[in-house]
């Protein structure tokens, strides 16, 4: 919505991220990214993957902050831990799988490991949640596809725009 700037939080989730064992390049990455698309981002949390902890940052970012998007970065993946798509699932209100499937099928055309990120997009109330891979090349390939599309969506989600038939 031209003129308007998206709230905006990043969530990043990494045990050793949060440990201070490895530093988070994919977070302030997401930051840069979406800034220069017309977000204001007035959150950034590091949290460990630990799913309580998760649905507890989302549901207040959601309901207490008013977020209009949040998006995650990390525990998509296939290790034990990764718990990042059923954290946000506990707190989604109604699926949005086209986003997810839109990243997934624009990284799958870079590399077919694609098609192992478990990320999904949902929405809370009228926030967006997106989750991201964890992995700056995977972030920056998975946004270029869908941040054209999302300033629409999230005009029709909190209402400031109506729906339009083509």
């Amino acid at each position: 919505m031209e003129g308007y700037r998206w709230k905006a939080a990043v969530v990043t989730l990494s045990d050793k991220g949060y440990a201070g064992e490895r530093e988070d390049k994919s977070g302030p990455l997401i930051c840069e990214m979406i800034e220069g698309s017309g977000y204001e981002v007035e959150k950034t949390v590091l949290l460990p993957d630990e799913k309580e902890e998760i649905k507890k940052c989302l549901c207040a970012l959601c309901d207490k902050y008013g977020m209009d998007i949040i998006f995650t970065t990390g525990g998509t993946g296939f290790a034990s831990r990764d718990c990042t798509p059923e954290a946000t699932m506990e707190v989604a209100e109604r699926n949005a799988p086209g986003i997810a499937e839109a990243m997934r099928l624009a990284s799958f055309k870079v590399t077919s490991r694609a098609m192992l990120s478990r990320g999904v997009s949902v929405i809370r109330g009228k926030t967006l949640i997106i989750n991201l891979p964890g992995s700056p090349k995977a972030v920056r390939e998975n946004l270029e596809a869908v941040l054209p599309a999302l300033d629409h969506g999230l005009a029709i989600l909190t209402g400031r725009a109506g729906e339009c038939a083509r």
